[in-house]
């Protein structure tokens, strides 16, 4: 009965690895793991840093991380067999702590700041002007290795406790960790499962295509606004308005993976922001702020929408948060309770459907568990951490950076660490759901708030710059850490790896990562005060400038305060209309927008919910055409497509570290322009 209802749900995963025993925590950490993770890591963050350095942005590694992680041990094990020394085999388990720790390290380059807060709190951001020497701190490898441990490792215990809640019970999807999963369990699958094989070449040919593709794009990228990462597709209008596709096949594939209501309700979001706010909002120039303003800064447009959706953000994870919290305290009541005479004690509230629902609660309650679902259950459950030791270490890691920081930064008090520390279960808590549904890390945003927040308090007279720019690090790498685990964990889940040795191969490369990375950007900071220029690092700038506007008296764009409340209201009511009508079943519930979606929609470009709606748009069709194909293949399809992008991307990143160029521009542009140019052409042409 069970091989039936898995051949209705499609391949069967697992059933490929049923004869495979479950390795053990040892048996999974390995020393050659280590050894592979430290070559990999190292190779990694230094490209990472390179690239955070110059652009400030640093693309998802999870994906490049296992797949070289795979052949890397792949080559240690044929060198061991060479020399005829015994090894353990090399299994999937052993692949996923590989990637972790990797992935682990090469974030801190992203969560450190290094090419955002910590180089904005020193002179060069600050335009060469040393005069006030409380908001200047240069950067000091002792003080960066400090720091990074003490913020980093909070940031693995403050989700813990929930993690069977958003993995196993509402199973976020959290594409970039289930694609890498799905890449290492093609690697992993046992000659003889065909069903698996097809998987793996079509995994292997959407990689391909989307590398191939990435590479042709290139040719016609001679300039800044070559090429085709900005095709209006709805027209030159609607290309100003930042309306465009831009092929960004990762997106395309997290669409692919995600619930149609979830890029629908992106999509809503981004007209709503795009085409209704920003331009109200841009109509107010110069009544509601000044016209001289640079677009980096938040008190133009840019500011109020990020200000907007942030709020709906809190709106929509306070509520879920607080319904959490609510229905399990009720849930503790019903089993300390004696059960009434007549009435069967064991498990009422088992059935009961949490107001925290997953966005697709209502397809997942009408299909029973897979024997995937089950096995994953059972090994995630079996072996876990404790959640009075996940909070115990979180209270005593937050004691101990709310006493060490103000140490290293005397601008920061003690108790605004402790606020920080205090208010980032909740932060943090509304961050990962959305990073479960999206794979859109907000972690920066949060991290701006707070720069706002503590700047603004501190003031530019005691050093509210440097105030500001630490508590901003602080929230970065608190949330960004916790994302990151959530990730690995849901990695974990469906590679049937153990969550303790998850947890440990995170704390191992977080280790690594914290002196790693200093190490590397001290090197190039230190090289950087030769004759050679070896980055830019705009976003320091950005940073400074948003750290001096904190510090200063107006802190906030002129009526953003109002706009915040009135779209706090709005989503508050969403999310209760939305809980309400999946509880009371009614027909209008599977197609209500998710509030999350929707807020996210105002701090991300509008061509990330235009990619992904392609990519649902792809899928619906898809299904249309061959719904049994499209169940048994579009993970894989959707998986080859990340990993080809990520592979693809970081190949760019390391062209771009070398002198070439491309040959051709593509442009795109109106019928009158190309008359004009077309005539201007001419004129060169006879002269």
């Amino acid at each position: 009965m069970e091989h039936v209802n898995d051949l209705q749900e499609g391949i069967s995963t697992e059933r490929a690895f049923e004869a495979d025993p479950i390795p053990s925590l040892s048996e999974t950490i390995t020393l050659r793991s280590l050894v592979v993770s430290l070559i990999l890591s190292a190779a990694l963050s230094a490209v990472a840093m390179k690239i955070s350095l110059n652009s400030g942005f640093l693309p998802p590694l999870t994906i490049p991380a296992g797949l070289i992680g795979f052949y890397l041990s792949r080559a240690l094990i044929r060198l061991l067999d060479y020399f005829e020394v015994e090894h353990l085999p090399f299994t999937r388990q052993e692949n996923t702590v590989i990637q972790t720790c990797v992935a682990a390290c090469s974030a801190i380059t992203f969560s450190g700041g290094f090419g955002t807060y910590i180089l904005a709190m020193g002179k060069e951001a600050a335009g060469g002007d040393i005069r006030d020497g409380k908001n200047i701190v240069e950067p000091s490898i002792a003080r960066l290795i400090t720091f990074l441990f003490l913020v980093s490792f909070s940031g693995m215990f403050i989700l813990m406790p929930f993690r069977k809640v958003m993995i196993i019970r509402h199973r976020l999807t959290y594409p970039s960790g289930m694609a890498t999963a799905q890449l290492i369990n093609s690697f992993h699958t046992p000659q003889g499962a065909n069903n698996a094989r097809q998987q793996v070449h079509m995994l292997f040919r959407s990689l391909g295509g989307t590398i191939f593709w990435n590479a042709f794009q290139w040719f016609f990228t001679a300039t800044k606004g070559c090429g085709f990462r900005a095709f209006p597709v709805f027209g030159l209008e609607a290309y100003k308005r930042g309306f465009y596709f831009d092929f960004c096949m990762t997106n395309v594939a997290i669409g692919m993976l995600c619930p149609y209501i979830i890029t629908v309700s992106l999509f809503i979001g981004s007209v709503i922001s795009w085409g209704i706010v920003s331009p109200y909002i841009a109509a107010k120039e110069g009544i509601w702020y000044t016209t001289d303003l640079s677009t980096a800064t938040l008190s133009n447009v840019k500011g109020y929408k990020v200000f907007i959706g942030v709020s709906m953000i809190l709106a929509d994870g306070l509520f879920n948060f607080l319904s959490i919290m609510f229905c399990t305290l009720c849930a503790m009541y019903k089993r300390r309770r004696p059960p009434m005479p007549g009435q069967d004690g064991g498990d009422d509230d088992s059935d009961m459907q949490l107001p925290f629902h997953s966005l697709n609660a209502a397809e997942q309650q009408k299909t029973m568990q897979s024997f995937d679902d089950r096995r994953r259950a059972q090994v995630f459950v079996r072996d876990h951490i404790p959640n009075w030791v996940s909070i115990l270490c979180y209270i005593l890691l937050s004691a101990l950076s709310t006493v060490a920081i103000p140490y290293l930064y005397p601008q920061i008090r003690p108790h605004h660490v402790a606020l920080i520390y205090l208010a980032a279960p909740v932060f943090a808590f509304c961050d990962a759901y959305g990073f479960g549904v999206t794979d859109m890390n907000l972690s920066s945003t949060y991290g701006k708030l707070a720069m706002l927040a503590v700047g603004s308090v501190v003031g530019c007279n005691n050093g509210g710059v440097i105030a500001g720019l630490v508590s901003c690090g602080i929230v970065m790498a608190t949330m960004s850490n916790s994302n990151n685990l959530m990730q690995e964990l849901k990695t974990g889940y469906l590679t049937l790896t153990s969550p303790r040795a998850v947890f440990i191969s995170q704390a191992i490369g977080t280790g690594l990562g914290c002196v790693i990375n200093p190490v590397m950007f001290w090197a190039f900071y230190k090289a950087q005060d030769g004759d050679t220029n070896l980055f830019d690092a705009p976003y320091a700038r950005v940073y400074r400038g948003i750290a001096m506007l904190s510090a200063g008296q107006n802190g906030l764009p002129l009526h953003s305060l109002w706009l915040c409340k009135l779209f706090f209201v709005l989503a508050l009511a969403l999310s209760v209309l939305r809980d309400v009508a999946s509880r009371k079943q009614w027909r209008m519930a599977p197609y209500m927008p998710s509030t999350i979606c929707v807020s996210i929609a105002f701090v991300v470009p509008a061509r990330m919910p235009i990619d992904m709606f392609v990519g649902s748009l792809a899928m619906c069709l898809w299904r249309h055409t061959d719904s049994s194909k499209a169940r048994a293949f579009s993970a894989a399809v959707a998986s080859g497509l990340i990993c080809g992008d990520g592979l693809g991307n970081l190949l760019s990143s390391m062209i771009a570290l070398t002198p070439a160029t491309a040959p051709i521009c593509i442009k795109f542009v109106s019928s009158s322009e190309n008359v004009k140019l077309d005539a201007f052409l001419a004129t060169l042409t006879r002269a």
